[in-house]
């Protein structure tokens, strides 16, 4: 049997290294350029900051906004007293340096200054420090934690006080329930409602269930409501926004959207990324040379270092206009918030901006974006159409929502489906039940039992 062979012609686009190495820094999130700049910055020598004067001036920026933060929040003063000790190794000679637990440091630090406690209760405080749970919580009563540091119950029940006493609110607590008692004794007003709903009805809380608890309590329902609104409010994990050193992870927004009365402004955070330039000495020094291997070696390095200004730059003008594009399309969620997402896909920002999906779908990899919302990933403001009602998942779920706060008697499931049909979002019964229960609604059995 003879071999046949064939010639045929195929067409295929190679991409340039220039081209790879743009869409790499296209789908870089900001910390990742970030770690990206430093690196070129070391290995090419022909790439250098702009101007010293703008980087100082960016640099007092930030000092001047910590310095703000400081003023007005305990828990960031922590953190910028932490920027002052990076930039000056002697400011924390003398105090406390377990670097391994940033919550310990924290809480400690509030103890070193002066003769704040006798030198056995600080010790036992520490001692308590030392054991806190991931969440901020001790584990064991009085008894086994003095027996443990091998100290009084006298002693130990005093620092579990001072610790308690400490910020942030409600650490040292041994269980959830005092955790939010603690909180809850630090707000103004009276809260014995509150209080008594935590010590003993987290369970119907839990469960919505108002009824169950103001009939045990004596109270009236709408006082049960906003007394279990308050307590939602607090912060059941102590430890929330501290974490070792190696496992805390810092967002830093790509993209921030401010609403105006004139309109609604996108903006690229260009703070954080240090513009690159090229140095004019080994330009210079490119012209002058006569060595061949200077030249070849300076030639790549200086084609590089604008390949990659080149990428960075074209990374900012992209995710500016997918970032207006996102203001215009979302407004309705950054003037009202939750519940006003609008269904939006990568595609339709593709066809509007006039570039390829891919495009699109790399500017909105590993980015963030910050409003008065909050900070969300960028991939959050996509989300496709529910049926033919259009309405995206945000706002059939706030309709949802409305629904149950409003109902008279509680409806089930299929009564629900009916009646969002009626308002015109229609979905199925299953996507009811899905839904109530991310929104973590209790079914209607439960909802009539409270």
């Amino acid at each position: 049997m003879a071999l046949e062979q064939k010639q045929q012609q195929k067409q295929s686009m190679a991409l340039l290294p220039q081209m790879l190495q743009s869409m790499t820094i296209l789908q870089m999130g900001i910390q990742e350029l970030r770690e990206y700049t430093e690196e070129v910055l070391q290995e090419n020598p022909t790439l250098e900051f702009p101007a010293q004067e703008s980087v100082d001036s960016a640099y007092e920026d930030t000092v001047r906004r910590l310095e703000w933060l400081e003023a007005n929040d305990r828990q960031n003063a922590y953190f910028h007293r932490q920027d002052e000790e990076e930039r000056d190794a002697l400011a924390n000679l003398g105090s406390y340096s377990d670097e391994d637990n940033d919550l310990g440091r924290y809480v400690l630090s509030q103890f070193m200054m002066g003769d704040v406690l006798e030198p056995e209760v600080l010790r036992a405080v520490e001692f308590l420090v030392e054991h806190l749970d991931p969440g901020g919580f001790l584990d064991g009563d009085l008894t086994f934690l003095a027996r443990s540091a091998r100290m009084s119950e006298g002693v130990m029940a005093r620092a579990i006080i001072e610790l308690q006493s400490a910020d942030p609110a409600g650490v040292g607590a041994r269980d959830l329930s005092e955790c939010l008692r603690l909180q809850l004794e630090r707000r103004s007003g009276d809260h014995s409602l509150a209080i008594a709903i935590v010590e003993g009805h987290l369970d119907e809380l839990a469960r919505s269930r108002y009824g169950q608890i103001a009939r045990s309590l004596g109270v009236s329902k709408e006082a049960v409501r906003e007394a279990c609104d308050l307590i939602r409010t607090l912060n059941p994990r102590p430890a929330t926004g501290f974490a070792s050193q190696e496992n805390l992870t810092y967002i830093i927004p790509d993209v921030e959207i401010t609403v105006l009365p004139e309109g609604i402004e996108a903006a690229v955070n260009d703070t954080a990324v240090p513009r690159l330039a090229v140095s004019d000495y080994y330009r210079k020094l490119l012209r002058d040379t006569e060595d061949p291997s200077v030249r070849e070696y300076l030639t790549q390095k200086l084609g590089q270092a604008r390949w990659i200004i080149q990428g960075i730059d074209q990374r900012r003008a992209t995710l500016l206009r997918c970032a207006r594009f996102l203001a215009q399309q979302q407004e309705a969620f950054f003037r009202a918030g939750r519940g006003h997402l609008r269904p939006l896909t990568m595609r339709q920002m593709a066809n509007a901006l006039e570039v390829h999906e891919s495009t699109v779908s790399r500017t909105v990899k590993n980015k963030y974006l910050r409003c008065a919302q909050g900070v969300y990933p960028l991939g959050y403001f996509f989300t496709g159409s529910l049926g033919a009602s259009g309405a995206s998942p945000e706002a059939a779920k706030a309709l949802l929502r409305k629904l149950v706060e409003e109902e008279r008697v509680p409806l089930s499931d299929q009564k629900l489906c009916e009646e969002m049909e009626r308002l015109g979002c229609g979905i199925s019964r299953r996507t009811v039940a899905k839904y109530r229960e991310e929104l973590h609604i209790p079914n209607a059995a439960d909802r009539r039992r409270g």
